[in-house]
């Protein structure tokens, strides 16, 4: 019996003393550099291994969103993503280009619909070729046809807005996003962490020590 105490007590001593050294690891400063001098003949040789943690501002998301939002590209130059800025400004201008473009066609139509409807037959679509000399009695783009274009062009003047706003909320999301994955722990040091902690437990009843071992993980 003391023999088994004596070597409980030794084992409880050991993982007291592990779980002792991993805090007191955990609790040392953390070395910025190591530097190995080595002389030889008056020179010195310097290796300089030096590891530098970026801290975390968390507000840097919601600011490289906000300039998005109030310039599209702003904030991906904020988060030194210089590449993306011209990508931003050539997706979101081509939407708004196309969307300037079928808007001025739809109101073409409309308005030569609207006339057509109204009685007139001077619009731009009854004679396409005014300098050929020749009188024309019946329009050379009917009134379905054009009443067809007018619809045609206001769905792709309304596709290229949905387009546009989808885009600029693209670029605000992207550059909220890129400023968190800018921030990510990608250090060498993370792992798994595990510890072994004896126990000792005393049975109420019959009074025998009970004895047992914890396991704690860390991430």
């Amino acid at each position: 019996m003391a023999s088994k105490r004596l070597f409980l007590s030794f084992v409880f001593a050991f993982f007291a003393f592990t779980s002792w050294s991993q805090e007191e690891n955990k609790n040392a400063p953390e070395v910025d550099s190591l530097k190995t001098n080595l002389k030889n003949e008056g020179l010195v040789i310097v290796d300089t291994l030096v590891t530098q943690k970026r801290g975390i501002n968390p507000l840097a998301p919601a600011r490289a969103g906000f300039y998005s939002a109030v310039l599209p590209g702003l904030g991906q130059i904020y988060n030194k993503r210089y590449w993306k800025a011209p990508i931003v400004w050539a997706a979101i201008g081509g939407g708004a280009y196309a969307y300037t473009f079928y808007n001025g066609e739809y109101d073409r139509f409309r308005t030569a619909f609207k006339r057509r409807k109204a009685g007139f037959t001077d619009d731009e679509f009854y004679d396409l070729r005014p300098d050929d000399g020749i009188t024309r009695t019946t329009p050379e783009i009917d009134d379905q046809r054009l009443e067809r274009l007018q619809n045609d062009n206001q769905n792709s003047r309304d596709l290229a807005l949905l387009a546009t706003i989808l885009l600029y909320a693209l670029n605000v999301v992207d550059a909220n996003v890129d400023a968190h994955l800018k921030q990510f722990n990608i250090d060498d040091d993370l792992g798994l962490d595990m510890e072994f902690q004896p126990y000792l437990d005393v049975n109420p009843i019959t009074n025998n020590p009970n004895y047992g071992l914890a396991l704690t993980i860390n991430f």
